[in-house]
């Protein structure tokens, strides 16, 4: 008897050892455990080129902003430059000349990135439309006639614009032809509908582009979704409203905050093209006036005070927007 019982003991301690070492181990063999940390290793090593190009085009020219303090004078070193301190910034809020010229610029500003956000759902509806088209070589040939523009520079933009609506174009020598004006209508040397033609030009190049993310959003919609839909006796239009429409919104809500947190980087390409003596009152934004400044102006410091708070006001904007999305959706962007 005893030496059955001392048997069943021996039997049950080295299992007794093994469950105690399993529990102290959390559950994990080493070899798991060695096997996760080579995996976790191969993925950092994957972003790792991804993180060194941000951390060297994002993050490293902020090192720059140190000239927004220097009386910088090119080809000067900024060791031998000297140093003024808050001066740039306290120019932008004394100098009368200067905050008149800022709020236009701000003005200028607002009402483009205003019109964008305004405009921001055409993509969406865009996507919609091209996915109802059920002649697939005529969706692929639209789809690919609104995607190219946005492979062309602003520079071949404005050359087209120019060769179309210049007072010597296509448009005014039609007219012209036609007998319905008498002299040339000058679209492009003109300040009238500034804010409005940027964004039609804007709306051409990026349209297609934009709906992208909206058709792979359609294209990962459950069919069973437009099934059950079909069942309950919906046509086509309802299936779009009840169905395709509330399954985009978080993709539209998401890009729309992203939108807004960037709302004071209207880009200076488009504008810098487009501007000239007629219109720069009400082209010039935020980056065009920054580079004009720099460039132009030949003021690098003040150009660099200015456009490090605009970076400074997208940061806060961007923590705004991502608290609100919290509150609202219960989600984060960030």
């Amino acid at each position: 008897m005893q030496t059955k019982e001392t048997g069943a003991a021996a039997v049950a301690a080295p299992s007794a050892t093994r469950k105690a070492a399993t529990r102290k181990g959390g559950g994990k063999s080493p070899k798991r455990v060695d096997a996760r940390k080579r995996h976790g290793i191969r993925l950092f090593l994957l972003i790792a080129p991804f993180l060194i190009c941000s951390i060297l085009f994002s993050y490293l020219p902020l090192f720059g902003w140190i000239y927004a303090f220097f009386d910088y004078k090119p080809p000067i070193p900024l060791s031998e430059s000297e140093f003024v301190g808050l001066q740039w910034f306290e120019m932008l809020v004394q100098n009368p000349a200067q905050l008149d010229t800022i709020k236009q610029v701000l003005i200028n500003t607002f009402a483009m990135s205003g019109l964008n956000i305004l405009t921001s759902f055409f993509p969406l509806i865009f996507a919609i439309c091209l996915n109802e088209i059920r002649a697939k070589w005529f969706r692929n040939l639209i789809q690919t006639l609104t995607t190219l523009p946005n492979f062309i520079s602003w520079v071949l933009v404005y050359a087209i614009a120019f060769a179309l609506f210049s007072t010597t174009g296509m448009v005014n020598s039609l007219l012209d032809n036609l007998g319905w004006i008498t002299e040339p209508i000058k679209f492009l040397d003109s300040d009238d509908g500034t804010w409005l033609k940027m964004l039609l030009w804007n709306i051409w190049k990026g349209l297609g582009w934009g709906s992208i993310m909206y058709l792979a959003g359609i294209a990962g919609i459950d069919p069973e979704l437009y099934e059950a839909a079909q069942v309950d006796g919906a046509n086509r239009f309802q299936q779009i409203i009840h169905v395709t429409v509330p399954q985009l919104l978080p993709t539209y809500f998401v890009l729309l905050m992203l939108s807004i947190s960037n709302f004071l980087n209207n880009g200076m390409d488009q504008y810098y093209v487009f501007q000239n003596a007629f219109n720069q009152e009400h082209i010039q934004v935020l980056d065009l006036y920054v580079y004009n400044v720099g460039m132009g102006s030949s003021s690098l410091s003040l150009a660099t005070a200015i456009s490090m708070l605009k970076s400074l006001v997208s940061v806060v904007l961007l923590f705004m927007v991502n608290w609100v999305s919290k509150r609202t959706r219960g989600t984060s962007i960030v």
